[in-house]
């Protein structure tokens, strides 16, 4: 009997562990970008102003505050200083729309879930959580104390994801005249999205660790017996620089409920119908401005 008892004790103690198991984890992500849009070669002091000007999108701090069931991944709210983010405020607008929000994570149900803003308007993205096919590579390395495992996998890319943009191969661009360079250099002003591709799927490279024996991770990527420290994707990195364990102050780890409720491929139509009702007002204004001067 006072076997049974202890054994009870163990059991319902293991119990509550589980369900006030937290942890927290900072990721740094830095994305890197081709210059050489629309066929046109930058001078070095040209690269480096948009780079500057583009860092605050392309390097970011995410938090992943996680437990044995689900996640939520944001980006460390942060004090811009005077000058910087890049554009103004159309530019910044759509660039945020391309950004990625707050996300949610539930491995238990399958469910993945983001806040957004687009010009204005609040959305709810929920859709099934995608699965990647995971290989192990067996091969290992030490990411800060975590002995960490490598596995890759192919994850299809959503047609929107500004991180995989790259510009459109000009086979010819060599041979064209300086009037057909012009041209293509108006066509990307009114048009940008006809000067790029985005690849249908790129590897993954993931290093995870067992140490912490969850299948959460930073973004979308979850799915390995632990969790998941360093993600390359294409031209982004996202490397883990801090985790706490069972923090004093806990973050709430709970689904988003504010927003317009669609689905990832609604959500895409309306920016893309959003972009092409930009493009419109813009050749409608350039037609106007001509007709104007002729007059």
């Amino acid at each position: 009997m006072k076997q049974l008892i202890l054994w009870s004790l163990v059991l319902c103690t293991t119990g509550v562990f589980a369900q006030n198991f937290q942890g927290k984890a900072y990721y740094q992500s830095k994305t890197t970008m081709d210059m050489n849009w629309g066929g046109r070669e930058m001078s070095a002091e040209q690269k480096k102003r948009i780079q500057e000007r583009m860092k605050g999108f392309l390097e970011k701090v995410y938090i992943l505050d996680f437990n044995q069931t689900a996640s939520t991944y944001k980006e460390e709210e942060k004090i811009e200083a005077p000058g910087q983010g890049g554009r103004g405020g159309f530019g910044r607008m759509m660039m945020g729309s391309f950004s990625q929000g707050n996300q949610y994570k539930d491995v238990r149900d399958g469910v993945i879930m983001e806040t957004k803003e687009f010009f204005g308007k609040k959305f709810l993205i929920k859709d099934s959580l995608p699965k990647l096919e995971w290989k192990m590579e067996g091969e290992t390395k030490q990411i800060g104390k975590y002995l960490c495992f490598k596995a890759t996998a192919l994850k299809k890319v959503d047609e929107l994801d500004f991180s995989k943009m790259r510009p459109r191969r000009r086979d010819r661009n060599n041979e064209k005249t300086a009037e057909e360079k012009k041209q293509d250099s108006i066509k990307a002003a009114k048009d940008p999205f006809s000067q790029v591709d985005i690849p249908k799927e790129v590897l993954v490279t993931a290093w995870y660790t067992l140490d912490i024996p969850i299948n959460q991770g930073p973004g979308e990527y979850w799915g390995l017996p632990g969790l998941i420290l360093e993600v390359n994707a294409y031209k982004t990195t996202i490397l883990c620089s801090k985790i706490v364990m069972n923090p004093g102050e806990k973050e709430p780890i709970e689904a988003p409920t504010k927003g317009k409720e669609v689905t990832r491929k609604e959500y895409n139509e309306i920016v893309k119908n959003k972009m092409k009702e930009m493009r419109d007002m813009y050749r409608g204004r350039g037609r106007g401005g001509r007709g104007r001067g002729r007059g």
